[in-house]
Formats: C-alpha cells, sequence, structure tokens
C-alpha cells in the first residue's frame, strides 16, 4: 500500500471532523512498516476549539449533577466494551499482542466503569462538592464558614504518551468528565490511529455532550497559548518535554494547573528472606519479567531496577533468564508469540541507544540487544527487539539510575542490607511506582518508610495477598497514578481525588441560613421546619433540608440503665456499680449507655407505621457528648439535612442530624441518620 493512499486522520473540534490542510506524517504498522495513516493538525484553530470546549462542552457538563455524569460514564464505558475487538485489531498494528491489548483496552474501559461507580457512592446527586465540616468562626454560631468545590470553567488538555493509546486518554477523561470539564485530547502521533478510532466511538455513541470531547490529531501547533486560568494540562511524556509544556509562558503566566507522569526508574526489592524455592522469590522473577514483557516493556510502570540481596544475585540472574527464555518474540497473533514490537523503529534506536549508555557500567546476563528473530515478522522492518536483562555489580553507578531504556530492559542491582536497599530506591529521584516482595513485614516497614517520599505507589507483594495482587505495573483508578520528583510531581488518577483536581475549592463565609442555601445542605444554625405532618410520612420529593420532627421528653430510670446492661450484656461498671462509677472523673456516678441513649432517641422520632422510609441504613459521626444519668430527660431533633435521589432508582437517600438534648438543653448525643426514602411516583 502506497503512503498516499491511506487515511488522513482528521482532528474532532468544534462539534465537526476537520480535514488537515496537508497531507502529513506517515504512521507506519510497528511490526510490518507499512503505513497505517498519516497525520497532522494544519488548519486547526487551537483557541476556537478550547473556546468551544469552554462555552458548550462545559456549560453542558455543568447542566448535569455528578450523579447523571456518572451515569454517563457507564454507558460509554458499556457502549466501548461492545467495540472492544475492532480496537484489539488496530492495536496489533502498535506492536501489541492480544494480552497488551487488553492491558490498554479494557484498563481504559475500567477506569470508566470504577468512576461511575465512585461518583454514585461517593458524591452528591448535585453540582458542588462540600470538602470537609462547618467550620464555626464565631462564638454564637451565626458566623460560619463551608469548603466547596465546584467545576473549572476551562478545558482539561490532555498531551499523551504513545505506549497506552486507549487508556490514557480515558484515564485522563473519566476524572475531568465527571467533575464536569471537557476534554482535548492531543494523542502521541505514533499510535495516534488507535486513539482516533476510540474518540470516533465515543463520538458515534452519541451519549456525551456536544463539546465535552475534542481530539487534535498531529502536533499541538499553539494549542498552549490560548489557555486561560481556568484550564487544565496533564502530561504523560518524557521529562524534557514536561519540563518545556511546564515552562510554557502562558502556563506560568496563568498558573494553569499542569500534572504531569514522566520518566520513572521504577525499582522492585526482593526481601532478604525470600530464598529460592520460597513463594517470594519466585513472585519476584515471575513479576520482573512480565513487567519486562508486557508491551514490549514500554509502561512508565514497568521495573528498570532489579534491587536483590547480593548473595542471592546469582541465583535471581540465572532464574530470570530461564524465564525469559520461555518469551518468544514476534508478530502479535503468530502462534506461540509473547511479546510484541515496539511502536517504531525510532523507538528501538532509542532503547538502543539508552542501553550503550547502561552497558559503560553493566553485563548482558540475557539477551542480544543487536539481534533477534521474530515470529512471522521480518527483523528488518518491524520494531521488534527480545528482552535484555542487564547486571550492574556497582550500584552506585549513576547510569541504572538515571538512564532509562524505554523497553523490555532491566538491571539487576546488588543490596547489602535493608538502609542500602532504601537508599538504592531513592536514587531513581522520584518513582511512579516501587514494590517490595517479602514476607517479612518489619522489613516491608523499613522500606516503605524510608522510600515513600520519593514514590507515588508502593507494592508489598507476598504469599499472602499474591492470588488477588494486581501487580506491580498496574495503576488503579481508585489510588493515586504518578510520583514526585523525576516521575513528574503530578497524580493522575486517585478516585475522588483527581476529580476535586479539576474544582475550584472556595471557603465561603456567612451566616448558616445563607450557607444552607448555597450548599443545598442544612448546616446546624439555620431555620428548621416543623410542620404538621412528621417528616417520615414525606416522600423524597415532598421533602426539603430543615423538615424536622421534635420528640420527646422520656425519662431515663435506673430499671431502664439495668435492663439494658442485663439484656445486652454490655455490664461495663459505669453502667453497673454505682461506686466505681463515682470514681471515674468522667462520670461522677452510673450513667446511662450511650447506645441506650441513641435506642431511646430513635422510639421518640419513628413514625411507626409503612410509609415512605424504606429503611434505616446506618449512623455516622456519632459522638457522645454529655453524660446521661438516671433520672435525665432527654429530647431528640431530626432534621432533614441532605437528600440525594439515586438514578435510575425509585428511592433516594436522606441524611438526618440528630441532636439529642438533655432537660438543661445540652447536647448528650449527636449524629447523623441515613434513610432510604421511596420516591412518590
Amino acid at each position: 500500500m502506497s503512503s498516499s493512499s491511506v487515511q488522513v486522520l482528521p482532528s474532532y473540534v468544534q462539534g465537526r471532523w476537520h480535514s488537515p490542510a496537508d497531507e502529513g506524517e506517515v504512521l507506519p504498522d510497528a511490526v510490518t512498516g507499512e503505513p497505517v495513516a498519516r497525520i497532522s493538525s494544519a488548519g486547526v484553530d487551537m483557541g476556537a476549539a478550547l473556546d468551544h470546549g469552554r462555552r458548550v462542552g462545559g456549560a453542558a457538563l455543568r447542566e448535569l449533577t455528578f450523579h447523571q455524569r456518572a451515569a454517563l460514564l457507564k454507558s460509554l464505558g458499556s457502549y466501548l466494551r461492545e467495540h472492544r475487538e475492532e480496537l484489539y485489531a488496530l492495536s496489533a498494528r502498535t506492536g501489541a499482542t492480544r494480552g497488551d491489548s487488553k492491558f490498554d483496552v479494557d484498563g481504559g474501559i475500567g477506569v470508566l466503569f470504577t468512576y461511575s461507580s465512585k461518583g454514585r457512592r461517593e458524591l452528591p446527586d448535585g453540582n458542588v462538592y462540600l470538602d470537609g465540616s462547618v467550620e464555626p468562626l464565631g462564638k454564637g454560631g451565626t458566623f460560619v464558614a463551608q469548603h466547596l468545590c465546584t467545576p473549572l470553567q476551562g478545558v482539561a488538555v490532555q498531551i499523551n504518551a504513545f505506549n497506552f493509546p486507549v487508556w490514557g486518554p480515558l484515564e485522563k477523561l473519566a476524572p475531568a468528565f465527571l467533575a464536569g470539564v471537557p476534554s482535548l485530547i492531543k494523542p502521541a502521533s505514533r499510535t495516534a490511529y488507535l486513539t482516533h478510532r476510540l474518540v470516533e466511538l465515543i463520538v458515534e455513541s452519541g451519549l456525551l455532550p456536544e463539546g465535552s470531547v475534542q481530539l487534535v490529531s498531529g502536533s499541538a501547533g499553539d494549542l498552549l497559548d490560548h489557555l486561560t486560568d481556568q484550564d487544565l494540562v496533564s502530561f504523560t511524556g518524557s521529562a524534557a518535554t514536561a519540563q518545556r509544556l511546564r515552562t510554557h509562558p502562558v502556563v506560568a503566566a496563568n498558573s494553569v494547573r499542569f500534572t504531569a507522569e514522566a520518566d520513572s526508574l521504577n525499582c522492585s526489592i526482593l526481601g532478604p528472606d525470600a530464598e529460592a524455592g520460597t513463594a517470594e522469590f519466585d513472585l519476584f522473577v515471575d513479576q520482573l519479567v512480565t513487567e519486562m514483557t508486557v508491551k514490549a516493556g514500554q509502561k512508565c510502570t514497568a521495573i528498570r531496577r532489579a534491587l536483590v540481596p547480593a548473595r542471592r544475585i546469582d541465583e535471581v540472574a540465572a532464574a530470570v533468564s530461564a524465564k525469559l527464555a520461555e518469551i518468544t518474540v514476534g508478530a502479535p497473533g503468530a502462534e506461540g508469540v509473547r511479546m510484541g514490537a515496539l511502536a517504531g523503529l525510532d523507538q528501538r534506536d532509542e532503547v538502543r541507544r539508552s542501553l550503550k549508555s547502561l552497558l559503560e557500567v553493566a553485563r548482558v546476563v540475557h539477551g542480544d540487544p543487536n539481534s533477534v528473530e521474530p515470529v512471522g515478522a521480518d527483523a528488518e522492518r518491524g520494531a521488534f527487539l527480545g528482552p535484555i536483562l542487564l547486571r550492574c555489580d556497582d550500584p552506585e553507578q549513576p547510569q541504572p539510575h538515571e538512564v532509562e531504556a524505554f523497553g523490555p530492559v532491566s538491571t539487576l542491582l546488588p543490596y547489602e542490607d535493608t538502609e542500602h536497599a532504601v537508599h538504592l530506591a531513592r536514587l531513581g529521584k522520584g518513582s511512579l511506582v516501587g514494590s517490595v516482595v517479602t514476607a517479612d513485614a518489619e522489613f516491608a516497614r523499613e522500606v516503605v518508610l524510608g522510600a515513600a517520599s520519593r514514590h507515588g505507589r508502593l507494592l508489598v507483594l507476598n504469599r499472602h495477598n499474591a492470588a488477588e495482587s494486581t501487580g506491580h505495573g498496574s495503576p488503579l483508578p481508585q489510588l493515586v497514578h504518578g510520583g514526585p520528583g523525576r516521575a513528574g510531581g503530578g497524580e493522575e488518577l486517585g478516585g475522588i481525588r483527581s476529580v476535586l483536581h479539576h474544582m475550584q475549592r472556595t471557603a465561603v463565609q456567612g451566616d448558616p441560613q445563607t450557607l444552607t442555601a448555597v450548599t443545598g445542605q442544612w448546616l446546624p444554625g439555620s431555620e428548621r421546619t416543623v410542620t404538621d405532618e412528621h417528616p417520615f410520612r414525606k416522600h423524597l420529593e415532598q421533602l426539603r433540608p430543615g423538615d424536622t420532627v421534635v420528640a420527646g421528653p422520656r425519662t431515663v430510670t435506673a430499671e431502664d440503665v439495668a435492663h439494658f446492661a442485663e439484656f445486652t450484656g454490655d455490664t461495663f461498671y459505669a453502667h453497673t456499680d454505682e461506686e466505681a462509677a463515682r470514681a471515674n472523673p468522667f462520670f461522677g456516678g452510673r450513667v446511662a449507655h450511650g447506645y441506650l441513649v441513641v435506642s431511646f432517641a430513635a422510639g421518640l422520632f419513628v413514625s411507626p407505621e409503612p410509609g415512605p422510609v424504606l429503611a434505616n441504613y446506618g449512623l455516622e459521626n456519632l459522638r457522645f457528648l454529655t453524660p446521661t444519668y438516671p433520672g435525665d430527660e432527654i429530647t431528640v431533633t431530626l432534621t432533614a439535612k441532605q437528600l440525594t435521589p439515586r438514578q435510575n432508582a425509585d428511592y433516594g437517600e436522606v441524611r438526618w442530624d440528630a441532636d439529642v438534648t438533655n432537660q438543661d438543653g445540652a447536647s448528650v448525643a449527636k449524629y447523623d441518620v441515613l434513610t432510604l426514602v421511596a420516591k412518590s411516583g
């Protein structure tokens, strides 16, 4: 196929597909060298694309609640899952095996499902996220503050690396979308044809609001020149490029939020307890081989430095070499192939240049940097390189801690003791991930606490968690993915943390009534509404924050306390022994059980007949503030605090503020009651 006959990848900007003004650059198949597509962003108005995202995409997303956005992420994940096979097929042209493709494609789709779930479970069904508790600012309770988070009114610009053309865009899209911020995707050119098809599928699905996702195929051009203080940049790639982007004049002048995931010389440490034949020794060897060969070692989380006890380095070298000898390199889909090609010939050349530097201080234990015989492919036309295991007996040499060969390459380094292992781990000067393979909890503790400051994630792997462990090189959407120093100083993923990265935290000061109106959540000190109809008789749509029932008083008797102690078995002396309780400086006499008080409170405020309240599913933030003595009278004030309808369900959640007071008006217990309440229709 001639290069002139292949598709020129269009960009998707301003609600339409834009064909470039020139023929662009040829993108070759990593396995055969044949042209797959051409790419160029010539003619794309970057400023107009960003403006479209802000005006159209951002406005549409902010109209949706967190739960509505979460539901769309779930629908998108389901839609993309139906089209996985065509993404797998195209992924093979990047050099990826079927397993590699699943790691990329399924991993990215999985991120959408995870954020959808976390959005529904951990975020309110509204547009505002409340960060922390109310801060009282005055003695009388009339001046308070609440931190709240609202979406930035800009665009999340993502500049991605070549190695994960599906997972990379989706792991950045999911938290931005859930926050209510549109995305502009700028993939690395080398594998952009796969990202292009991903965005085509997203557009074809019709699920996401117009403007919430845009694609620039080709060079970023003057994209950064048009950024504002409301925009964000998320970058994955080399440390040198990250530094250049981070110091861009517009990024600096507008304090644009910038997060980077860059070069990372990740390490894995074999514990001194892991002798040959132990489960931990085998786990270390298997994990190292996996990280060297999945995606042909082109993973930002791959193990580049394997730290082993000096007395075991020969055993480890032999075991890893034997495993690597079982790896067949060749065309994805060819029988027996377990490792495919690098992303391109230029990438193979770059790995070989890095290897040349490493070989100044290390020697090859397994593999040949200059020769490989791929199965089902031409070694000259395809970007193939077999796995290379190096050994450096002087671990203080700088190259293994400074030079990353971004391919199937790892270096064995010996350490003498725990302190030395931590020292070597820290020589990476900032890593995305490190792992410790040991069954010795004390060794693990010392390594984790010693190395944590230079790692974004640490995995302790042993026989106890191996069956469920997702492994060294698998970032999880629930956890932060990023690292300090050389690794970029940023974070991607991280559950709700990464959602909040796309939002502005603002401290709002005022009186409780005003803050209740602003936040949509009832605050102590604001107005309560006591009506003739019990709040438990109201359906979800009829309830309003501030709806209140006041019930009581009820006298707590000595007989009540004694019965509760006998019935429950809670015979703690403060409830059963007057003399011992009197000696306790906190009580000064026998007191009622806290849970007896909470139980009596429930009996006071409940409406017992069948009605809209379906279930009480928990208490939160329970505090016992003042002891309750036999003879005290308790009253409970229950106020609707927050209403959360559930999407696609005939009920929602209601959070109630419960304040139990005694005859003197002092609060004896405060807590939140959580109920499920039916909708009327």
